[in-house]
Parts: C-alpha cells; sequence; structure tokens
C-alpha cells in the first residue's frame, strides 16, 4: 500500500503546484522588456537558463552549430547608469554539446603522439569574458566590449547586447534580468587554427543569458 500511496502523494503535490502556478500567473508572462522592472544591484547569471550557441562554416557548404552551457558569472547592473555596468562570465569547456559524439570526442581529446590538441584537449580552462566597457546605442541595447580568455590566449571581443526581459521567476521568486547577445570572433586567435579557412576561422555567438538578483 505504502507506494501507491507515495504516488498518490507526489501526483497530489505536482498537480497543486501546477495550480498554483497557473492561478498566480494568470495566463501572463511573467517577463517583459521594462525597464522599471530592473533593480540596481548585483546579479548572479542562471546556469540552467543560460547558453552560448556557436556557428561556424562546414567547409563552405552549412553551417555547423553547437552549445556551451554550465555558464557561471557575475553582473553589476544600475539601469540608471548603462554604462557603469560590468560583466564576469566563465564558460565551462568542457560543457560543449553538439549532435556528433564524434566531433565532441574530437574538440576534447589530447594531441596525437605528444603533439598539441587539433582544439581545447581533455582538459581545458574555462573561457573567461570580462567586461571593459558599456556602451548605451539604444532604449534597449548596448555594445559591451571586453577580454575573452580562452585557450591560454587572451584578446578582445565586442558584442551587441539587447535586454529581454525582466521580473520576477515564478518557479523560486527570484527578481531576473534577460539579455540575447551577439558577437563574432576569429578563433585562430585563440590559437584554435586546426583546418582554417577551410572549416571555418570565424564564429558566431548567440548568447541568451538570465541573470538573478542577489
Amino acid at each position: 500500500m505504502k507506494k501507491p500511496i507515495l504516488a498518490l502523494a507526489l501526483a497530489t503535490s505536482a498537480g497543486l503546484a501546477v495550480t498554483s502556478f497557473s492561478a498566480q500567473g494568470q495566463g501572463q508572462v511573467p517577463g517583459a522588456v521594462d525597464a522599471s522592472r530592473v533593480a540596481a544591484g548585483t546579479y548572479a547569471l542562471d546556469p540552467a537558463h543560460t547558453l552560448v550557441q556557436w556557428s561556424v562554416s562546414h567547409f563552405g557548404f552549412n553551417d555547423y552549430f553547437g552549445l556551451f552551457g554550465d555558464i557561471e558569472g557575475t553582473m553589476s547592473f544600475d539601469p540608471a547608469d548603462i554604462e557603469a555596468s560590468s560583466f564576469d562570465i566563465s564558460i565551462p569547456i568542457t560543457s560543449v554539446a553538439v549532435p556528433s559524439e564524434g566531433l565532441r570526442d574530437h574538440l576534447l581529446r589530447p594531441g596525437k603522439d605528444g603533439a598539441e590538441p587539433d582544439f581545447f584537449g581533455p582538459d581545458p580552462q574555462a573561457a573567461r569574458f570580462v567586461s571593459t566597457s558599456v556602451r548605451r546605442v539604444g532604449d534597449t541595447s548596448a555594445v559591451v566590449t571586453g577580454q575573452l580568455t580562452m585557450n591560454g590566449n587572451t584578446g578582445p571581443v565586442t558584442m551587441l547586447v539587447d535586454f529581454t526581459g525582466a521580473g520576477q521567476n515564478p518557479m523560486n521568486e527570484a527578481r531576473t534580468v534577460g539579455f540575447h547577445a551577439r558577437a563574432t570572433i576569429d578563433r585562430t586567435q585563440w590559437g584554435i587554427d586546426y583546418l582554417a579557412p577551410v572549416v571555418g576561422s570565424e564564429v558566431d555567438l548567440d548568447i541568451s543569458a538570465a541573470f538573478e538578483l542577489q
């Protein structure tokens, strides 16, 4: 009897959670592009809902896509003084996800016979982006410039960042701010030059980030 009772209790609990969430939201999306919802302060990335997508030309035939996840970092942000904002973001290279297991193995495998790896190798340090300037270019957009350290090399990266929503997360009640960013980097500047430029040197980055007020 214990298992059916436990199953019933779990199902009831889940049903109540869904009902509560539905009643609270009343059909409204919690986030909105509304700067008045953004509080000044220090924010931490929500690693479960922050992604970096990358794409690179595959022999000039088509683009190949991959993702990085489990991203951590902080943001200092004041909607009244956008250009004083700062970001410090860490991207674990080992989180790379691609449809091909063979390619993932190649990205993270050691070099052959003691040579340097073709890409990152088996124990890469996390990539780190630290902003150096934020320049407002529109009501909801800014250009963020900073230094990216990856694969033992450091170089400048500039990205266009759009504010995409703010509000209270109904699941954990955290005050959340979302952004979408785009950038293009030349991977050879970070020592990742395997098959370049036959496999594209330029890598397009498409970033979706959620920050929670601390």
